[in-house]
């Protein structure tokens, strides 16, 4: 009888699991729940902040016709944040007024330890070194490269398949063709390494399930 007790134990000491998969840290902290959706297998580590309090004010109008505020941030399938990020939607002053305006994040994105980021678009696989800082409005397109301790300016666009560093960031050069996908593997779907286990058993720009998988 431990065994099965022993299971049930280990998500319930550190993540709380939702029924699309989700796993959410219990030491993340999370502000305007409301306002924020994760579309199912994402992770939200611990020390993490998503900043959902601080959401749009403009009323949009929706398919049903009635005005609908919308959501602060938006996160894709199988997209991993790391410990001590910050996840904070982009803002304007606009007649002494500020104002947020919502945040798309999409699948299989990796967030490196404290990054803080304030992009209005982050495409799919896309992977984020380590302690970098995205300014308001930024744009990052599909399959790209952010090296570590990169510091990326306000409204700055970043085109699909770069790699990208520096402070202030630069393009520094490509991700090749093949980035994203395993020795052996074709498409994205097959950007899995095999063997090893945890951790190392998915690649940067890849499929992320099997990263999720391992995160207990």
């Amino acid at each position: 009888m431990s065994r099965p007790s022993a299971r049930k134990a280990a998500p319930k000491g550190e993540y709380i699991e939702t029924d699309s998969g989700n796993k959410v840290s219990r030491r993340s902290a999370i502000t305007g729940t409301a306002n924020i959706t994760l579309g199912g297998r994402t992770v939200i580590m611990a020390d993490v902040h998503l900043r959902g309090d601080l959401h749009p004010t403009r009323a949009v109008p929706s398919s049903s016709g009635k005005e609908v505020t919308p959501t602060s941030i938006s996160i894709g399938r199988c997209t991993v944040i790391s410990t001590g990020s910050v996840i904070k939607p982009p803002s304007r002053i606009s007649r002494g007024q500020v104002h947020y305006y919502p945040m798309k994040i999409g699948d299989n994105v990796f967030v490196g330890p404290h990054c803080t980021i304030s992009a209005i678009s982050i495409a799919s696989h896309v992977h984020i070194g380590d302690h970098t800082t995205i300014h308001p409005f930024v744009i990052i397109k599909e399959n790209v490269k952010i090296l570590p301790n990169t510091v990326i300016p306000a409204n700055m666009v970043i085109p699909s398949g770069s790699v990208v560093g520096g402070r202030p960031a630069r393009v520094v050069g490509e991700v090749g063709e093949g980035w994203g996908v395993s020795g052996g593997g074709a498409g994205v779907g097959g950007g899995l390494g095999v063997g090893g286990g945890g951790e190392k058993s998915w690649v940067e720009g890849g499929d992320l399930r099997e990263l999720v998988r391992s995160i207990k």
